[in-house]
């Protein structure tokens, strides 16, 4: 590890992650590279009981915001991600990846809030597309719709599908769709 580099984990926090594919080239953009890094996702996340927040898949980056797994390091699930996507997806070249992340601990409800915005913005700022509901690879459908994708992400959703209460302040009246105010985009 790069000296000065100081990662705070065990702390109880959500984990905003960022991680490249080497050398910042388009590597996701090949076709189905996408679809079979969430999938990847999803099967570690689940094998560890990890929680995504949210995430975006940009053609040569990806944003998470997880908490920390229970059952393993932050650093091992991450390894076991990259690991299993580069077997699959990069051919002859020899790396994917690149070896590091970046890292920043999330706390508070605001905080939270204001990276699942900014994952969710990125496409947009990027010039990818001009709404976030228009980028199929992200959280963002999950969030204003309630869109059941290829990765479970923790939210208000997930809680109402596990049978847990409504959060403070939302009814249902009899014949009324269920619906969580969207982010402002």
């Amino acid at each position: 590890m790069p000296s000065g580099l100081k990662r705070f984990q065990q702390a109880q926090s959500l984990h905003f992650i960022t991680f490249s594919c080497f050398h910042r080239l388009a590597l996701l953009q090949a076709p189905g590279a996408k679809e079979t890094f969430e999938a990847v996702l999803e099967e570690v996340r689940a094998r560890h009981s990890a929680r995504v927040y949210a995430y975006v898949l940009m053609p040569e980056h990806v944003h998470l915001l997880i908490n920390e797994p229970p059952q393993i390091q932050l650093a091992q699930f991450l390894k076991a991600v990259k690991q299993v996507t580069s077997r699959k997806l990069r051919g002859p070249r020899g790396k994917f990846w690149q070896e590091r992340y970046y890292d920043s601990n999330i706390r508070g409800e605001i905080a939270r809030s204001e990276v699942i915005r900014y994952i969710h913005r990125n496409p947009v700022e990027r010039g990818l597309v001009a709404k976030p509901q228009d980028w199929q690879w992200s959280s963002f459908r999950h969030y204003a719709m309630g869109e059941i994708g290829t990765v479970e992400i923790e939210s208000e959703w997930t809680a109402f599908r596990r049978g847990n209460q409504l959060p403070d302040g939302v009814r249902l009246q009899h014949g009324q769709r269920f619906s969580f105010p969207t982010q402002n985009a």
